[in-house]
């Protein structure tokens, strides 16, 4: 039987909002849970913008850039082709996207100068999924300072210049192929993989990644507001970007940090790491969808059952773990396909076997199937991590599962 949740926990997630908003965490945030049978909360606090109208209130439908938590996204797009007999998780990825036939494996990734070596075996589309293909996000002294993201995912590195040949030049950085941190298959490092799944879905496809998506994910799943395009409309109902001064004081985000480029009429390449902009309330359907798929109970599901437990699968070397649990600051961490894995109950909050993941502006999800519960979180912080985002991303967590009931008892992921 799905869990309910006690109304005493809906007061409780409000008052935390409330609170977080009104002790200056966050301008505005925004929180929903869902079980397979529906909707358990879904609450907002605040507003869009740093000195917006009460109007402008956060809301169900307000959109927020979901910027990592897009990965999960094109990872289903990817396994869909593979369901559909267009690629395999053993297909070379040189042989669908030629600028990685031959990468290269450097001796130290976070040397000031390469030395490099051919790498000796292909990146394989299963290695994309579980970011174990070498492909890797440079360290903070190669970006244009510690608290922005990557020059590839920067607007202005492209100098106009927007197409998937520029992005490639940028992650050469200087090198005559592309740089991996190991032989792929032998260790995992967070970087590039998912934007090479949204190329490989744009070329065995012939279309963008956003037409993908609609069509096969967002329609589907009822997701309307999700798009890599920022358009008017969307834009309108976009959360500002907030930046936190080292004293603590929340400022407009404008010009602290470089961002992808937003303007639709501009973006040539469609980054699959991170270009998703999406209300939260669509997100979690898309969670919601995933659980009751796999248990098989989803109508007209998206991927088979058999497809989502691969989402959920370690599939990570086990010497090669403690780079999730470094990375993602939680331990005892695994991966599966698009998704990070805990491998143990986590106290109070997700059970072992739980998927998730999270945003570089500032959001959040997960997905427990042991429990039977997902949920989402979001504000726009930034430099990140923000501690006081994720410290009240554990709140809410923590009052969720405080209050989940079922047949008139503590919820089975609240033992």
């Amino acid at each position: 039987m799905p869990p309910a949740l006690a109304p005493a926990a809906r007061a409780a997630l409000d008052d935390i909002l409330n609170d977080a908003v009104a002790s200056g965490v966050a301008p505005g945030t925004f929180f929903a849970a869902t079980s397979t049978a529906g909707t358990l909360y879904a609450g907002g606090a605040g507003v869009r913008a740093l000195g917006a109208p009460a109007t402008a209130a956060v809301d169900a439908e307000s959109v927020f850039w979901i910027c990592s938590m897009t990965k999960l996204v094109v990872s289903v797009a990817l396994i869909q082709l593979i369901e559909r007999g267009r690629t395999t998780y053993d297909t070379p990825v040189g042989d669908i996207v030629p600028e990685l036939a031959h990468p290269v494996v450097v001796a130290d990734p976070l040397a000031l100068e390469y030395t490099y070596a051919p790498a000796k075996s292909p990146i394989l589309v299963r290695h994309l999924l579980n970011h174990t293909s070498g492909l890797h996000y440079y360290p903070p002294h190669r970006n244009a300072s510690p608290e922005d993201l990557s020059p590839a995912y920067n607007a202005g590195a492209y100098g106009g210049d927007h197409s998937v040949a520029k992005y490639f030049e940028l992650i050469r950085n200087g090198l005559p192929e592309v740089p991996l941190a190991f032989e792929p298959g032998t260790g995992w490092a967070y970087g590039w993989s998912s934007e090479i799944v949204a190329l490989l879905v744009e070329r065995l496809t012939g279309t963008t990644i956003d037409a993908y998506c609609k069509e096969h994910i967002f329609g589907p799943v009822g997701m309307p507001s999700a798009t890599f395009l920022l358009d008017p409309a969307t834009k309108a109902r976009l959360v500002a970007l907030s930046f936190r001064r080292p004293d603590g004081v929340l400022e407009p985000g404008t010009g602290h940090v470089q961002t992808i480029e937003q303007d639709p009429a501009k973006v040539g390449i469609m980054l699959g790491g991170i270009g998703i902009y999406a209300s939260l309330t669509d997100y979690l359907a898309l969670l919601r969808h995933l659980l009751l798929a796999k248990d098989a109970l989803a109508s007209a599901p998206i991927l088979s059952a058999d497809s989502v437990a691969g989402l959920f699968a370690p599939s990570v070397p086990a010497g090669a773990t403690a780079p999730i649990s470094e990375f993602s600051g939680m331990p005892d961490c695994q991966y599966g396909h698009g998704l990070c894995l805990a491998t143990a109950d986590w106290p109070g909050r997700r059970r072992k076997g739980s998927g998730f993941w999270l945003g570089w502006a500032g959001t959040h999800f997960f997905m427990d199937p042991a429990t039977g519960v997902a949920a989402v979180f979001g504000t726009q912080i930034l430099p990140f991590p923000d501690a006081g985002v994720i410290a009240l991303w554990e709140r809410l967590e923590r009052a969720l599962y405080a209050g989940l009931t079922a047949e008139g008892g503590p919820a089975e992921g609240c033992l």
